[in-house]
């Protein structure tokens, strides 16, 4: 579990990007932060692996506060996936998945191994191994980067908005594989992004964030989505537009509609005893 305790950081140009955050992060379940660019998510998440160090409060894990543990071994026990994947230009796929384990101790050939295991597990193909990152497409890229995350068996998995600059097909693939992973192996994930519907797709916990990272309303999907805390919640999710605003209309077939707020059908409402 990751407990955040009255976290707040100003950065040296006097920008607060965080005030007086506190929240319970449960462990092995998907965390989402959520929020506009600006509103200090991705604040909150590096200063999980002490990539940002907080000005006030503390952040602990499984109660040990992370400020009492070495900083280097505290970032290769957590796994962390940025957008761009951020793999090194040099190294093969294989290697760059191998990085980490190897920094921790484990032998060229045992890095190796393990490396083209979680090739299997986030469903890349052994035969990309010996390339290189400029050889693979976009989403490629992201499994390996998500690959490289894994490699040192963490506990917990940090994710920075890793699936925001590929295309919509592949970012549609890219959160079903994610979906598969957590069911196989229970991490604790803490995702960050801009996009509520990923955010509604991908959390367990859901936290939507206003400026300073105060927190607007933290629940699961549908408490969020059934009940918005107040008027900025109801905006930012859109809960009065679009296809959250859902109604019901008969079809000149004599069934039932389900239409969004602007009219288009979305599905067709099932009848009691149809098949699925």
């Amino acid at each position: 579990m990751i407990e955040f305790s009255a976290v707040s950081k100003t950065f040296p140009d006097g920008t607060r990007a965080v005030a007086d955050f506190s929240l319970q992060l449960p462990a092995r379940s998907t965390t989402v932060f959520v929020g506009s660019s600006g509103c200090g998510k991705t604040t909150l998440l590096r200063m999980i692996n002490r990539m940002v160090e907080p000005t006030a409060g503390r952040i602990e894990i499984d109660g040990e506060n992370i400020a009492d543990r070495s900083a280097v071994a505290l970032r290769r026990s957590i796994g962390y996936v940025m957008q761009n994947a951020g793999l090194l230009p040099h190294l093969s796929v294989v290697d760059n998945i191998a990085t980490v384990p190897r920094l921790t101790g484990a032998t060229r050939r045992a890095a190796r191994a393990r490396a083209l295991e979680l090739m299997d597990t986030v469903g890349l193909d052994r035969a990309l191994a010996a390339r290189y990152p400029n050889q693979l497409s976009g989403g490629q890229q992201q499994r390996v980067g998500v690959a490289r995350g894994l490699a040192a068996d963490p506990n917990i998995l940090l994710m920075d908005e890793p699936f925001g600059a590929v295309d919509p097909i592949v970012r549609a693939e890219l959160q079903q594989e994610l979906l598969r992973l957590q069911r196989d192996i229970g991490k604790t994930i803490v995702f960050v992004t801009h996009d509520i519907d990923e955010a509604f797709l991908l959390g367990d916990q859901v936290v939507i964030l206003a400026k300073g990272a105060a927190i607007a309303q933290v629940g699961t999907p549908d408490e969020i989505i059934e009940a918005p805390a107040d008027d900025f919640v109801r905006s930012f999710i859109g809960a009065d537009r679009g296809k959250r605003a859902l109604s019901l209309r008969p079809t000149a077939g004599g069934g039932t509609a389900v239409v969004d707020a602007d009219g288009r059908t979305q599905g067709i409402l099932a009848t009691e005893g149809a098949s699925s």
